[in-house]
């Protein structure tokens, strides 16, 4: 038998916890699932059939195609396709029973043109609270009549409904009343998908349609206590080798050792949806033991430093990348990192300092020192360079200043001395792009 290179585990279990737990939360509400994307790459059809025994009835698809896959193999439950319908396709959602929400003016005046009313199709529609994706605005409706559409669900979606205290939810949820009076009969109304859960019954409204928490997915401490991992995902070690100080792993050098390693190569890589930007920033496991990846990504192999292992590592065994400890929403934390260049003051820079010297603070969040410096290298580009560019340079920045950080207490250096390095390669990167 043939040992494949990655494996995924679903625990089912898991996952109907963590969709008893959503419908909990909201007991006043019906809930129903998101299954887009292949139900978030786990399987659509093997997930329909799983919640179905569970008493979910309202499904939610990104595409036709999508949903025609089910419904031809499940006959059963409520379908709705998310991104719209197109007007060839209307005897399709009527043959198929597949509720079409749709997005736009445009949109709903085709379908009325095109007599959808007469062919008694069930639409939804999306509506404009302030995501500003996909949905109809009220001054875009018009003049166009409602009152005779077999209206089933008016949805929106929320922009920040991971922060909690974000005040632009409830200005969303404000927005989205407006709407109802527009509408004589609305079958449900469905504000939010899983964060947003836990912003209360006012947010409930008839339908909950929750979609990564059901697949053990928390951005919010709050539901990370109440949410079950649901996926553990293990790649094969296809070689084990053995690195003198001061070699380089990996694409462009973005890890030098600084002693002799021992490093395992797994076969899995961003070809598989593994993301570049853990290079040098995330671990995998193997037996309770963490490993640090080292070097940059590629297509189909991670690098883990295994020097330190207490274990007999062998070569056809399996790292977990992502189990019951590493979620994968790491992806998130660190995506959260990039995206927040600007928030960080000089106290703050001091502060992590003392806490990283303290051993008090991660790698991970050590990285935040970094902001301060990379903002002002930024803000000079600015002037000079396109926003394609930056995002080039920034990245690259990334990498190598994770390189420095990770190294930074082997080779003691204090604070003055790391930042004069940071502050140098920051500039010295700075004319590639002027």
């Amino acid at each position: 038998m043939i040992k494949p290179n990655a494996i995924l585990e679903i625990k089912t279990k898991n996952l109907i916890h963590n969709y008893k737990t959503l419908s909990t939360i909201a007991s006043s509400s019906l809930a129903g699932a998101t299954l887009k994307a292949n139900a978030y790459g786990i399987g659509d059809l093997e997930i329909y059939k799983l919640l179905y025994k569970n008493n979910c009835r309202h499904f939610f698809f990104a595409s036709l195609d999508e949903a025609l896959t089910i419904r031809k193999k499940f006959r059963k439950g409520n379908i709705y396709v998310l991104n719209g319908i197109e007007d060839h396709n209307f005897n399709i959602f009527k043959k198929f029973n597949i509720v079409p929400i749709l997005n736009s003016r445009k949109e709903l005046k085709k379908f009325v043109k095109n007599n959808g009313i007469n062919k008694k199709i069930k639409i939804g529609l999306q509506v404009e609270t302030g995501l500003n994706r996909l949905g109809i605005s009220i001054k875009d409706l018009g003049s166009i009549s409602t009152n005779k559409l077999d209206l089933q669900i008016l949805i929106s979606h929320l922009a920040s409904s991971d922060e909690l205290k974000n005040k632009y939810n409830q200005k969303q949820n404000n927005n989205f009343r407006l709407y109802f009076n527009l509408f004589k009969s609305i079958k449900y109304k469905s504000l939010v998908s899983s964060m947003g859960i836990l912003l209360g019954k006012d947010f409930h409204y008839d339908l909950i349609r929750p979609g990564i928490s059901i697949y053990g997915g928390h951005y919010n401490s709050k539901l990370k206590k109440k949410i079950m991992p649901v996926v553990i995902l293990k790649a094969k070690i296809l070689q084990i080798k053995t690195l003198s100080k001061n070699e380089y792993v990996g694409y462009n050098q973005t890890y030098k050792t600084h002693d002799k390693i021992i490093i395992a190569i797994l076969g899995i890589g961003y070809g598989d949806g593994i993301s570049r930007i853990l290079s040098n920033n995330g671990d995998a496991m193997y037996k309770n033991e963490t490993f640090k990846i080292i070097g940059r990504i590629s297509m189909d192999t991670i690098t883990l430093d295994i020097t330190k292992s207490k274990n007999d590592i062998q070569i056809g065994q399996y790292c977990e990348i992502i189990n019951t400890k590493n979620y994968f929403d790491i992806y998130h934390k660190v995506n959260k990192f990039i995206q927040n260049i600007e928030t960080i003051e000089n106290s703050d820079v001091e502060k992590l300092f003392s806490l990283y010297n303290s051993n008090e603070i991660s790698v991970e969040n050590f990285l935040l020192i970094i902001q301060f410096h990379i903002t002002k290298v930024i803000k000079i580009l600015t002037v000079k360079n396109n926003q394609n560019n930056l995002i080039h340079c920034y990245l690259s920045l990334f990498f190598k200043i994770n390189e420095i950080i990770s190294s930074f207490k082997s080779f003691k250096l204090d604070q003055n001395q790391l930042l004069n390095i940071i502050k140098s390669i920051l500039l010295n990167h700075s004319k590639n792009y002027n």
